[in-house]
């Protein structure tokens, strides 16, 4: 084994490579703008220069006149597409603004014109050419802009119940010693995948055909069908790999259904790529939070009372929020906690889901507070959080499935090295360099959704996996192929895996890490299905047939049968019995607790997911603990983190070598979130300043010069079939808030406010 790709421990699969990783490599892996179309017209975006106001009219003459223009599309001309909810509150956008629907501009860069011509470049340069006349109206910005309109997320939103609270907070926090109270906040962040937002749209008769990277074929499939106002049925999408997406391409964007109505106008295929700047207003982002945390506790440590309030931007017509205080008011044990999320509006695109939605910006706030009540107590920040651990959730009492916290941060700590830290604070330094050590807990719930399978063994052993799952970067191709070898007993070669297409059986959307507890469990029910009919064939007795129903333990040999000796079930002999030389099963699956409807808003693309603090009178999470050195420069400021270390508890690890992978992506990233990114707002006019990758930071290699990340060894039978708790989001949560502890104990300096700049730094 190698770094990477870990040598297993219990309850772990084997670190095989990625089942796409040569056709990834050498180019053979195909993109949604990769699908050669016959004869294509190619459609250029025209975005509005203005946040608020209306467009008065357009000038095209100059524009219509560049060699290769086919038509030039506004809201004068546009035939009108039925309106659709937010993907949020029940429906499949991720905006109810409808560009091209009227001269009315709600943010910037809302689209407002569509050139379509004969090539790419020409569309282009029309699209430039488009003059545009408005009437502005003075927007509302963020937070602190005039206009700002705030109220509760509950009553607004579906998806946000409640504002948890349990006991007396104002009694608790009045009788506690020790006391913290500190505001926090997190800038607007923007997704940037690799892949930029591409829509090609083909009609045969009356069959639509998407090719789109999607987080979510059946919420895209249905979601344009409902706008097109036809049936569903009647539409295809087709996506065999994302290049990224972090929840930007989980949800239905305006321009879909756009590109779908002009390609049935001109009876041809429209194919669209977005600029990169467009990305920025076109799709979501993560919005830009404030919040206010209390924690009172008494001399030992023990948590007395804790409030925290969050405030979230939004757009005018969109109540969007995420509302993470329904993790950090049940993370800890504390018998009086009070919470509130408000949402404020602006005028602005509406955000979405960005990887961790809540949990990232909500834990940096709650992280950033333990370590500071850490201080006020004169002990070390993982004592603190050992003292205040917990089995059970304190909001309602119930007991986690697992929670291997204090697990993690043993095993992070030791790696790290964390016994050598002076816990004075601007106690340790190299030269010029001041160092510094921080910590933080990571969790993240543990969900997962009904999902369908379609699975064919054949006499030889080979083996077909359809499933309407997603490859985001997130190994998908792999961990199915994983589980249906492994179920039924046969060579990871001999699995095909066909997923990425809205024909195929459905499954939820990529997003809440919930994919391959959802999809891995579908599959192992449809192989147990296949076993079955198997075994039914040459071992009849009815006792061996309801042994074969029972679920075995992913990575045991499952075709044995203990009545038989663990005698491997002869395969050839079964295909005999039953006299074919395929059998191929069709299975659902969904998890305990469910909805009743779940089956029918599966096959309808919308995502019944449950799980993390809804998961029947249990609560489901994965942890972990994270580590962070930071070294800043006295002379210059210059921040640098020489070091992240992660130690992660998720349940059955499918693959190692991919987990790894993902952990260590999401540590970059929070990295990333607590010193380099931030979308920059014009306060004055509301528009996007850093729209680029020029400008917009992120990480690079020499950013980041070493990186471990450590898989511990967790059972849990509770949370589903495969064992499995989702940790492709969890690797970037508090990773901002153990960095900012990093600069603390480096500096003495609290920085409460991301990302966080050398011109912040006071020393």
């Amino acid at each position: 084994m190698s770094t990477a790709a870990p040598e297993p421990k219990a309850n772990m699969g084997q670190p095989i490579p990625r089942y796409d990783a040569v056709a990834k490599v050498t180019g053979r892996a195909e993109y949604a703008a990769d699908v050669p179309l016959a004869n294509p017209a190619y459609a250029y975006l025209v975005t509005s220069a203005i946040a608020k106001g209306r467009v008065d009219s357009f000038d095209l003459d100059e524009a219509r006149r560049v060699r290769g223009v086919i038509d030039i599309i506004t809201h004068e001309n546009m035939v009108k597409l039925k309106d659709a909810k937010l993907f949020s509150n029940g429906g499949y956008m991720s905006t109810t603004v409808q560009p091209l629907k009227s001269a009315d501009i709600a943010h910037d860069g809302q689209i407002i014109a569509v050139v379509l011509a004969e090539s790419f470049e020409a569309a282009r340069d029309a699209a430039h050419r488009v003059k545009v006349s408005y009437s502005t109206m003075p927007p509302t910005a963020s937070f602190d802009s005039q206009g700002t309109t705030a109220a509760g997320a509950k009553g607004q939103l579906a998806q946000f119940k409640e504002d948890p609270e349990v006991g007396d907070f104002a009694k608790g926090f009045d009788s506690a010693e020790v006391k913290v109270s500190a505001e926090y906040e997190t800038p607007t962040q923007h997704h940037n995948p690799m892949e930029l937002f591409a829509t090609s749209c083909a009609w045969n008769g009356d069959q639509l055909t998407i090719y789109e990277p999607s987080q979510y074929v059946y919420g895209l499939k249905n979601g344009v069908a409902e706008q097109l106002g036809v049936d569903a049925d009647k539409v295809r999408v087709i996506n065999a790999y994302v290049g990224g997406a972090f929840g930007s391409k989980g949800s239905v964007t305006p321009r879909t259904a756009i590109i779908a109505s002009l390609a049935r106008r001109l009876n041809r295929p429209v194919k669209l790529v977005a600029t990169r700047d467009q990305g920025f207003t076109i799709a979501t982002y993560r919005a830009e939070t404030r919040h206010q945390v209390k924690l009172g506790a008494g001399r030992d440590g023990k948590l007395l009372a804790l409030r925290h309030d969050g405030h979230e931007i939004s757009s005018r017509p969109d109540p969007y929020a995420v509302g993470g205080t329904k993790t950090t008011t049940r993370l800890y044990a504390c018998p009086n906690v009070a919470s509130m999320v408000s949402i404020v509006r602006a005028d602005r695109n509406t955000p979405g889901f960005m990887r961790s939605p809540p949990e990232v910006p909500y834990l940096f706030a709650l992280e950033s507070a333990m370590d500071e009540l850490a201080i006020e107590l004169n002990m070390d920040p993982i004592e603190l959080r050992r003292i205040n651990d917990t089995t059970t959730e304190p909001i309602k009492g119930k007991p986690y499935t697992s929670r291997s916290l204090m697990a993690c941060f043993d095993e992070a700590a030791k790696a790290f090295d964390w016994s050598k830290r002076n816990p004075t604070p601007r106690s340790m330094s190299d030269g010029d360099w001041l160092i510094g050590y921080g910590c933080a807990t990571t969790c993240y719930p543990t969900q997962m959704a009904p999902a369908a399978a379609r699975v064919r063994l054949q006499r030889d052993g080979r083996v077909r996996v359809q499933i309407a799952g997603h490859e985001i970067g997130n190994g998908a191709y792999t961990v199915i192929a994983q589980a249906a070898a492994e179920r039924l007993g046969v060579p990871i070669e001999n699995v095909s895996v066909m997923i990425g297409d809205s024909d195929l059986p459905p499954a939820p959307v990529a997003g809440g890490s919930n994919s391959t507890a959802s999809t891995c469990s579908a599959v192992m029910k449809v192989c147990d299905q296949v076993r079955q009919r198997l075994l039914k064939a040459v071992m009849p007795e009815e006792g061996v047939i309801n042994r074969a129903k029972e679920t075995v333990g992913v990575g045991r040999t499952p075709v044995t049968d203990a009545a038989h000796g663990d005698q491997a079930l002869d395969r050839e002999k079964a295909f005999d019995a039953l006299g074919v030389g395929v059998v191929e099963e069709y299975g659902e699956w969904k998890p305990e607790g469910a909805p009743l409807d779940s089956f029918h808003a599966m096959y309808a693309g919308h995502a019944r997911l449950i799980g993390g603090p809804e998961f029947g009178d249990k609560i489901a999470y994965a942890f972990g603990a994270e580590f962070v050195e930071v070294r800043i420069n006295r002379n210059t400021r210059e921040i640098r983190v020489p070091r992240l270390v992660g130690a992660f508890a998720c349940g059955h690890i499918m693959n190692p070598r991919t987990a790894r992978s993902q952990l260590m992506g999401g540590l970059i990233w929070g990295m990333s979130s607590a010193l380099l990114e931030a979308t920059e707002i014009d306060p004055r006019n509301a528009r996007y300043v850093n729209d680029n990758l020029a400008d917009y930071l992120v990480p690079v290699n020499a950013d980041v010069p070493s990186v471990e990340v450590i898989l511990l060894s967790e059972q849990d039978d509770q949370v589903n079939p495969a064992g499995v708790k989702g940790l492709g989001e969890l690797g970037n949560v508090g990773t901002n808030a153990a960095v900012c502890n990093a600069i603390f104990h480096a500096t003495g300096q609290r920085i409460r406010k991301l990302p966080v700049r050398l011109e912040k730094l006071e020393i």
